[in-house]
């Protein structure tokens, strides 16, 4: 058996893959409770570090419970990713695999380094949007690293996608890359505190567009303008994954799971504005367009998986097969 291929029924492989799941799920709830630091405008509450008051337990009181609370889900997700590093390394045959956990690990110290910055100047916006930005990076990384840990991704079989100017899995590229745009920008709103600053919804001082401008509106309007371009994005590449390939179940259930969290978000968004930014629905707000994002990473690597270029073991049969015709019509 090629080294490669991982059997489905390893012990081993299965009970990594179950890590990385548990890994990347510690990493979602990660970016709910940063979410609720914002929202609650706790983010200084602990004004130094990586100490809290000179201390390594503050008192747990007001906003030091998120923003300490913050720290020690980001230290979990630390030694969680160390943890699954040293595993992969260990028993993952694939070495790109095991430079994929490699990569996450050094992205998330890079996260809680950015993470001090960000306490220690201030909450500078450039920092903060960066903070924001590698979170949802390293969302991606544990995503894929899960995805590509699960005994069934080597035996996946091929499937051809219908000929197209655009095909699946480019659209799907395109589309959570999109999403993650669409994400940096509300994150630069959120830290710019630009989220009221067009109070009504869905018009915009009562107009379609706002009759007038400064750079929080700006921002604002752009972030309503990213989440019509989503909304665009996805229904096309659902409507491409039922289309097409509705018999296929690992592309139909992540292009089903999108729709109804679009449907949600775009809920919770409406509901965020009307509530003056409860902290509840600004919060699932924001971990909910880390699911979108994570939902259309799913989706895109599976159509790179299932549509892309046939195996490799295929397309060297079919190449042999082609020089042995070749050969037979020269001769």
């Amino acid at each position: 058996m090629n080294q490669s291929q991982l059997p489905a029924g390893d012990e081993k492989t299965r009970g990594l893959h179950r890590f990385a799941v548990l890994t990347a799920g510690a990493t979602f709830c990660l970016i709910f409770v940063g979410g609720l630091v914002t929202s609650t405008g706790s983010a200084l509450a602990v004004p130094d570090w990586p100490l809290a008051f000179g201390k390594l337990i503050p008192a747990w009181e007001g906003g030091i419970r998120f923003e300490f609370g913050h720290r020690l889900a980001a230290g979990t997700v630390v030694v969680l990713t160390l943890v699954l590093m040293a595993w992969a390394w260990r028993t993952e045959p694939r070495r790109w695999v095991r430079k994929l956990v490699a990569l996450a690990f050094g992205l998330i110290v890079v996260q809680a380094i950015l993470g001090g910055i960000t306490v220690l100047l201030e909450l500078p916006l450039a920092i903060a949007v960066a903070h924001a930005a590698t979170a949802q990076a390293l969302l991606c990384l544990m995503v894929s690293i899960a995805i590509f840990t699960n005994p069934r991704w080597s035996t996946t079989p091929h499937v051809d996608d219908p000929p197209s100017r655009i095909p699946l899995p480019t659209l799907a590229a395109a589309m959570t890359a999109v999403i993650y745009l669409q994400i940096l920008i509300g994150a630069v709103m959120r830290h710019m505190s630009a989220g009221l600053v067009i109070p009504d919804f869905p018009l915009s001082f009562g107009h379609l567009a706002p009759p007038y401008w400064d750079e929080y509106i700006a921002i604002n309007f752009a972030h309503r303008c990213g989440a019509v371009v989503v909304t665009a994005m996805v229904l096309w590449t659902v409507a491409r994954v039922l289309r097409a390939h509705r018999e296929v179940d690992a592309l139909r259930r992540p292009a089903l799971g999108l729709i109804l969290l679009l449907v949600v978000q775009i809920c919770l968004g409406a509901i965020t504005i009307w509530s003056d930014r409860a902290v509840l629905p600004t919060t699932s707000h924001v971990a909910l367009g880390a699911a979108v994002l994570a939902t259309g990473l799913t989706l895109t690597l599976r159509a790179y998986r299932i549509l892309g270029a046939p195996p490799r073991a295929h397309a060297i049969e079919s190449h042999a097969s082609s020089r042995v015709i070749e050969r037979e019509v020269t001769a």
